[in-house]
């Protein structure tokens, strides 16, 4: 029988991770709008 681990992370609202990911998701979504290929 194989062992797997299985991690994961939970950071609640206002968390500087979930803060840098809606910075980065605005900036994402900006340069779609402005060139779908990018």
């Amino acid at each position: 029988m194989t062992r797997r681990l299985f991690t994961s992370e939970s950071v609640t609202e206002g968390h500087p991770d979930k803060i840098a990911d809606q910075i980065s998701d605005t900036i994402l979504d900006a340069l779609l709008r402005e060139d779908p290929a990018s």
